[in-house]
C-alpha cells in the first residue's frame, strides 16, 4: 500500500470512530419519559432588570396573574420578598421612588428622585424587597403580568401598600 492509500484509510477509520462516539451520545439511554405529566407554559419573558432576590426559607412563594386595564394602576405598594414580573401582555410602565436627594449632611438637595422604566410583551424584571413603585398601564390594552413573589411571610400577603412618596408624576 502506498502512503495515500493509509492515509486514506487512516481518515475513513478515525471519521467512523467519531461518528460512532457521537452517535453513543446523542442517545439518552439513561433519560426516562415522563408519565401523567403536563406542563402548561404561562408565559416566558427576557429579563431586563439588574435586581436580585433573596430566598429564604420558611418563607411562602405565590404566584399572581394581574391584570390592569388602560389607565389603570397598581396604586403604590412594595413587596416583602420583591417580585419576579413577566409581562404577558401589554405595556406597563413602573414608577419607582428612590426618595429624595441627599447631600452627605443628609441635607435635602430639592429634587425628588424618580425611576421611571416601561416594559413590554416578552420582557422580564424583578423588584426589590421592599421597592416602592406603582404600576401604570401607559398602554391602549390590558397589561397582563405573571409574577412570583418569594419570600412572603406564611399565610401573609404578597403586598404592601404604601402611601404616595410624591416623589414621581403620579
Amino acid at each position: 500500500m502506498n502512503t495515500l492509500t493509509r492515509r486514506v484509510i487512516r481518515l475513513a477509520a478515525i471519521t467512523v470512530g467519531l461518528a460512532g462516539l457521537i452517535a453513543v451520545n446523542a442517545v439518552p439511554g439513561a433519560a426516562t419519559l415522563p408519565v401523567g405529566f403536563s406542563s402548561e407554559l404561562l408565559g416566558r419573558g427576557t429579563y431586563t432588570s439588574d435586581q436580585t432576590l433573596p430566598l429564604p426559607q420558611g418563607m411562602d412563594i405565590v404566584v399572581s396573574k394581574i391584570t390592569v386595564h388602560p389607565g389603570g394602576s397598581s396604586g403604590w405598594h412594595s413587596h416583602p420578598g420583591g417580585a419576579i414580573v413577566v409581562v404577558q401582555q401589554g405595556e406597563i410602565t413602573i414608577y419607582e421612588s428612590a426618595g429624595t436627594g441627599e447631600d452627605a449632611q443628609g441635607q435635602s438637595e430639592g429634587d425628588s428622585l424618580c425611576v421611571i422604566t416601561k416594559y413590554t410583551q416578552g420582557q422580564a424584571f424583578v423588584e426589590g424587597p421592599g421597592v416602592v413603585v406603582d404600576a401604570v398601564n401607559t398602554g391602549s390594552t390590558d397589561f397582563i403580568l405573571l409574577v412570583t413573589f418569594p419570600g412572603v411571610p406564611v399565610g401573609g400577603s404578597s403586598r404592601i401598600d404604601q402611601p404616595n412618596p410624591g416623589t414621581c408624576p403620579v
